[in-house]
């Protein structure tokens, strides 16, 4: 449990860096980016004014963190977990996120999916501090006043939801604060962009969720979704506010927005500002990389393999649309990259002339229908022959045995990726798809499962697709290039560099992601080939443009070291400082 836990002492050249700061006092305990509980050394506490303000004996963030890691050792519901973590983050930043890259793959779930799902749906009921900005449509025509009550001046990325769609669990409304807040922890314990240049914010038109219209802990306007022009004009103003704040080359990513709106502010945004939609470019990306890595352990081309998708919303369109961009660029045509992917939604197979209307996104993916037109899922499997199946639907365990096993039959290597949120909403288990394949699949999930164990005692690893190996390394490049505009290309460059990454021994164990405990180097090395690209394709607008990119990318990586907040002092020459002697 502590594998990972810094015991050694930190040298005195990073635990002793300087930062200025006016506070005094009390008031330095009560800001969490100043805080360092019990850290404090003597001579902060005299001069500072906490002398007597605190326990006598002076800790280390080792023992900080120590301390942490064994509470939390002694819970065991994952909602508890969760405040407990959190509540860290409100008193103690740095510390939070020390323990929160001490063991990354332990406390991921817990902030972010699929915990952070269980904690959105109790969000009135947990409250304790609010964190964000929160926006309503009552806002409209003083948006620019109300971002301009966030405290910071220099803010590099936004990341907003509307709370429509959160996670597989539907309209949340403001509810759905916490994964703007989660995802940005990421970009922070990933990435090391600085915390205090992040923003979450929560656009609140209102819920149709009916039960929260009904709950006196709700904490959100209480009417019925506004889905007229003055929603549209209050995202406008939003992205105008945001720009005339901060800048151009500011990040806005847009997240958890209902299916209808999130193709449509895509494309209406991404050649203004600089943006990009996780739920769509970065679920892509990281499912895109599953499959490269599949590719290597088969040793068949993306371009031989036929991809059949449960679910037909944003995230399989753009998981598709970037598998379509990888085929071209392994000779194909986009038209008959096209035909290599179909996809099966609530009303059956996508398909020509079928009943159900097909949206404009969905267009390239509707094809001729086969002889047989299948009716379940299961039918879809058994006709089309897929070397993969991807689910992304979030209507729960929609992969059965029966899918399974046919999978099994039909290849001798299945892919089987279940990646919708949070884990009671994938499509299979870790356990179903390795014991029904013996173990033959390549297996990826959304949210994380347990190591399997089959009865002839191999152990099998599942990978899980998490889109925080993407979006922490994708946005600090971007956020130190200075770019104004995200192409699609940018997360084809992630994707295959998140695969280069990969061990032998991880394919090996199962594994089509490299572990999770080092998401910090995979950030960055992310982060370096896409400023490569930025640079290379002339999108980038920070300049000098750095010579050696890598050093630089790590030179701006936000550490959790405590700093010392004594000031600086100095002597002058006394000659100089005091009037000559009077004779």
């Amino acid at each position: 449990m502590f594998s990972r836990l810094r015991i050694a002492v930190v040298p005195c050249g990073l635990a002793c860096r300087s930062a200025h700061t006016r506070e005094k006092g009390k008031l330095l305990m009560l800001n969490p980016r100043t805080n360092k509980g019990m850290a404090f050394t003597l001579k902060e506490r005299q001069m500072l004014g906490l002398q007597g303000l605190l326990p006598p004996k002076i800790e280390t963030q080792d023992i900080q963190a120590m301390r942490f890691h064994r509470n939390l050792a002694k819970m065991t519901d994952p909602l508890q977990k969760y405040i407990y973590i959190m509540g860290i983050q409100e008193r103690n930043e740095k510390l939070f996120y020390r323990v929160l890259q001490d063991d990354i793959e332990r406390l991921m779930p817990i902030v972010y999916t699929p915990t952070v799902g269980l904690a959105c749906t109790q969000y009135g009921h947990i409250f304790r501090r609010p964190k964000g900005l929160f926006i309503a449509i009552t806002d409209r025509g003083h948006v620019r006043s109300v971002i301009g009550n966030w405290p910071e001046n220099d803010v590099k990325a936004v990341v907003v939801t509307d709370g429509e769609r959160i996670l597989g669990l539907g309209d949340l409304g403001v509810y759905g604060m916490g994964i703007p807040v989660g995802k940005l922890c990421l970009y922070t314990a990933c990435a090391g962009i600085r915390p205090d240049k992040c923003l979450p914010v929560c656009i609140d038109v209102g819920t149709d969720n009916q039960t929260l219209l009904q709950d006196p802990f709700y904490m959100g306007l209480y009417q019925k979704r506004d889905r007229s022009q003055l929603y549209d004009d209050l995202i406008d103003e939003f992205m105008e506010a945001i720009i005339d704040r901060y800048g151009q080359s500011t990040l806005i990513q847009f997240e958890d927005f209902g299916n209808h709106n999130a193709f449509r502010f895509l494309r209406k945004y991404r050649e203004k500002y600089c943006t990009f939609n996780d739920d769509i470019q970065g679920t892509a990306s990281v499912a895109l990389a599953g499959l490269l890595a599949a590719q290597k352990v088969i040793g068949k081309p993306l371009t031989e393999h036929r991809i059949l998708f449960l679910g037909a919303g944003e995230a399989a369109l753009g998981i598709a649309n970037l598998i379509v961009m990888a085929m071209v660029e392994g000779g194909l045509s986009t038209e008959e990259a096209q035909k290599k992917i179909w996809m099966f939604d609530k009303f059956g197979l996508l398909v020509q002339g079928r009943e159900q209307k097909v949206d404009a996104n969905q267009e390239p993916f509707s094809h001729l229908a086969p002889d047989q037109v299948p009716k379940t899922f299961l039918d879809a499997v058994n006709v089309l022959q897929p070397s993969a199946i991807i689910g992304v639907a979030g209507a729960g365990r929609l992969f059965s045995h029966d899918v399974i096993q046919a999978m099994g039959s039909i290849n001798q290597r299945p892919i089987i990726f279940a990646l919708s949120n949070p884990t009671v909403k994938a499509e299979c288990t870790a356990e179903d798809a390795y014991t029904l394949t013996e173990g033959r699949c390549l297996f990826a999930s959304g949210s994380p499962f347990e190591p399997v164990k089959l009865s002839d005692g191999r152990v099998f690893k599942p990978g899980q697709g998490n889109n925080a190996y993407i979006f922490p390394g994708v946005a600090l490049a971007v956020v130190l290039s200075g770019v104004r505009h995200i192409s699609d290309n940018v997360f084809l460059e992630a994707a295959k560099t998140l695969t280069a990454q990969l061990s032998e021994e991880e394919l090996a164990q199962g594994r089509l992601y490299p572990r999770l405990s080092n998401i910090r180097e995979v950030s960055i090395n992310i982060a370096v080939k896409v400023m490569e690209y930025l640079y290379a394709n002339h999108m980038a607008f920070h300049y000098p443009e750095p010579k050696d990119k890598n050093q630089y990318i790590r030179s701006n990586v936000w550490t959790n070291e405590y700093e010392s907040f004594l000031p600086d002092l100095y002597d002058w020459p006394a000659s100089i400082s005091y009037p000559p002697k009077m004779q």
